[in-house]
């Protein structure tokens, strides 16, 4: 049975200094693992959208956009293809009070084998959006959930924006896959649907790699091929797949 998480608040790990504020989610379906995903008919909640050439706002140029909420009230996403400028994921642990390496000698040099969970290389932090970038979240799969933190996106998508998974991830107790974003996109009621009426998005259904691959880089054009779509044939006149 689906529930329905409406006009949520939910604490957020952040860089500024107040770390207690509070953020707000227009709508979330939280949808346990394992069950049929949303089937409201035209709602996007757990696919990607892929930014069209002539989007138009320079914020979401060549943007895949993972898509967390989506009702009547409006939509909220993480682009999962762009990195922070400026920061490294045992940046983000010293800014939030985390050590990366805890307990004893013998627990840090145990964590030494985990390095590619630690390095900023494997474990990018991504520029989630233009809203809020301050504002932590992390995507992740359902292996781990938080009781009271966590957000069923689909059935093996959760969001998780506290810092108890960034200490569970460093602890090796976190879920297998997961990606880091700072920031989100959010569109009011209707605003997201007349941007695809508009053509300025693809759409794209989940893939894992798509959204946990390291290669952050090269995301855009692999959905694009994902939908047999050549970049250099994109127009404004393409309609959305």
């Amino acid at each position: 049975m689906e529930l329905t998480l409406q006009q949520m608040h939910v604490s957020a790990f952040s860089l500024s200094p107040s770390p207690r504020t509070r953020y707000h989610l227009i709508m979330v379906q939280s949808i346990p693992k394992g069950k049929p995903g949303p089937t409201v008919e035209g709602y996007l909640q757990g696919q990607f959208l892929i930014a069209m050439p002539t989007m138009g706002d320079p914020r979401f140029e060549r943007a895949l956009v993972y898509i967390c909420s989506h009702s009547e009230e409006g939509a909220m996403g993480l682009i999962v293809n762009k990195s922070a400028p400026g920061i490294t994921f045992n940046g983000l642990l010293a800014q939030v009070g985390i050590d990366p390496a805890p307990g004893t000698a013998k627990d840090k040099e145990k964590n030494k084998n985990l390095s590619p969970l630690l390095e900023a290389e494997e474990r990018p932090i991504l520029f989630g959006g233009p809203v809020e970038p301050g504002r932590g979240f992390v995507l992740h799969s359902q292996d781990y959930l938080s009781k009271d933190s966590s957000l069923a996106v689909s059935p093996d998508v959760a969001m998780t924006a506290t810092v108890d998974i960034l200490r569970a991830i460093v602890r090796g107790t976190g879920p297998s896959r997961s990606i880091v974003a700072l920031g989100y996109a959010g569109w009011g009621p209707g605003q997201l649907e007349m941007e695809i009426q508009e053509n300025g998005w693809l759409i794209c259904d989940m893939n894992e790699e798509l959204l946990y691959g390291a290669d952050v880089e090269t995301k855009y054009e692999r959905a694009l091929a994902t939908l047999g779509v050549d970049l250099s044939l994109l127009s404004g006149d393409a309609g959305h797949a």
